[in-house]
């Protein structure tokens, strides 16, 4: 049996196997194995439920993970990348942006709301997509109708060619050719067209004088939006930008917002993923005072979430049973078992991440697909610049990048971003002036621009 929310096929990694999910992170995230492992195996048993017979479906949990580690080693684009394998609603929180009830601050049942706003996207975008052509269509004709009004004897005649099916494939009906192909190859764009468009209207008057956040529960602006309401003015655009409000309009026009609200909402339920990073910045158990009585709170807070719980939402109630958390945190100063038992026993899956070594450093300066050696090469070839690396110019960036995370802080992977754009500072400063050359980075290249920097002990003044 099959839950009939979602079918027995739910996005990309519903058809792969967990060794299947493990090779596809390989190509983005080097090493960090174990954790590939579980995040596979957790997203693939979430797959298998769904096959379960209804006795059982309800009974069986998702695998919550908590990967331990230092950070730039990969545990947010781990989960992210498994989230786009499996077309999931993925949204990242970060737990010490929290703060308990009765405390001025973020709201945990917030993350919950942002997951159904990431889903009920990614629905409007796929029923976008459905009608995008129909929207297309509609739109040129509007906007050809009020750049060339037509008189009513000939909107007639347009209407009767319609009901004999006198139109050509693939134009609007009664747009002459000539017109419509025009408009197309954008020979009418810098012309200007007035176009009415639907604005909101909003008071003057703020009743409420507190900051509300913008991603919070309660949307302030939007209430007062379905109250006051909107009004429609005329504005003078370029027919190309005309073109774009009119097709999003028509869009909009085409796809009904409730069922994809309610399509969305099913799918955050059954299948989103939560990332909450440093969630080792709320362990701690009670002391009586200071910032650990709110610490354990937001821990009190997040359990019910976790635990299976129905949180209200701006669409409407979501069942957070099904729901896939993937924690994360440093745990330098604190470790899991200060996190209060009820929260460790929510995260059964628990996988530590390795601190990055040179080796891995080097690898990862040239392995991944879109690296940052391929990256700087298309962005030089952009400017008509020729970059090329040798071996001995990535061993060297990797041995450098290695030892600054080793005398200051150690960000990991993120340490390559800061020395590589030290590196090519120069070049893509003056990279206008020197179009058509053939820049070799070699060793020398790499020594004569970082030495210097490496030399001095309090290197972090000049990287972060």
């Amino acid at each position: 049996m099959v839950n009939n929310k979602i079918g027995k096929k739910s996005g990309l990694a519903g058809e792969m196997t967990p060794r299947e999910i493990v090779a596809s992170l390989d190509a983005y995230i080097i090493g960090q194995e174990s954790a590939k492992k579980a995040l596979a195996v957790a997203l693939r048993d979430r797959q298998r439920r769904l096959h379960l017979c209804p006795d059982m479906i309800d009974e069986v949990h998702p695998r919550n993970v908590l990967m331990i580690g230092p950070t730039g080693v990969g545990k947010t684009e781990i989960s992210k990348r498994i989230a786009a394998f499996s077309e999931s609603p993925f949204v990242k929180v970060e737990a010490s942006k929290f703060t308990e009830v009765g405390y001025v601050g973020k709201d945990v049942e917030s993350m919950i709301t942002s997951l159904c706003d990431a889903a009920i996207e990614m629905i409007r975008i796929e029923k976008s997509g459905q009608v995008e052509k129909r929207a297309q269509e509609n739109a040129e004709k509007r906007l050809l109708e009020m750049l060339f009004p037509r008189k009513k004897s000939q909107r007639k005649t347009a209407l009767n060619k319609t009901e004999d099916n006198g139109i050509e494939k693939g134009r609007p009906s009664g747009i002459p050719e000539a017109r419509l192909k025009e408009l197309r190859e954008g020979k009418l764009d810098n012309r200007e067209v007035e176009v009415e468009v639907q604005e909101k209207v909003y008071s003057s008057y703020d009743p409420l004088p507190m900051e509300i956040e913008e991603d919070s529960d309660f949307q302030f602006k939007d209430f007062l939006g379905g109250i006051i309401g909107s009004r429609t003015v005329k504005r003078q655009m370029k027919v190309d930008e005309a073109l774009r409000y009119l097709v999003s309009e028509e869009e909009a026009n085409l796809i009904d917002m409730d069922e994809i609200v309610q399509q969305g909402l099913d799918k955050a339920e059954l299948s989103g993923i939560i990332f909450i990073d440093e969630i080792d910045k709320i362990a701690g158990r009670e002391s009586g005072h200071g910032p650990d009585v709110s610490r354990e709170g937001v821990q009190r807070d997040i359990l019910p979430i976790l635990e299976g719980s129905t949180v209200n939402t701006r669409y409407g109630p979501v069942q957070t049973d099904h729901i896939m958390f993937v924690a994360a945190g440093a745990f330098h100063v604190s470790k899991p078992s200060d996190l209060i038992p009820e929260l460790q026993g929510r995260f059964p899956v628990r996988v530590e991440l390795a601190s990055l070594e040179e080796a891995d450093l080097r690898i990862i300066l040239e392995k991944p697909k879109n690296s940052l050696i391929r990256q700087y090469e298309a962005l030089m070839e952009v400017e008509g610049i020729e970059l090329e690396f040798t071996p001995g110019a990535l061993n060297k960036i990797a041995h450098y990048a290695w030892i600054v995370n080793q005398t200051s802080e150690n960000i990991g992977a993120r340490r390559l971003i800061t020395v590589m754009d030290k590196l090519m500072e120069d070049l893509s400063f003056s990279a206008p002036e020197r179009r058509g050359e053939h820049v070799l980075v070699d060793e020398e290249f790499v020594v004569d621009k970082l030495s210097g920097l490496i030399k001095d002990e309090n290197i972090s003044r000049y990287i972060l």
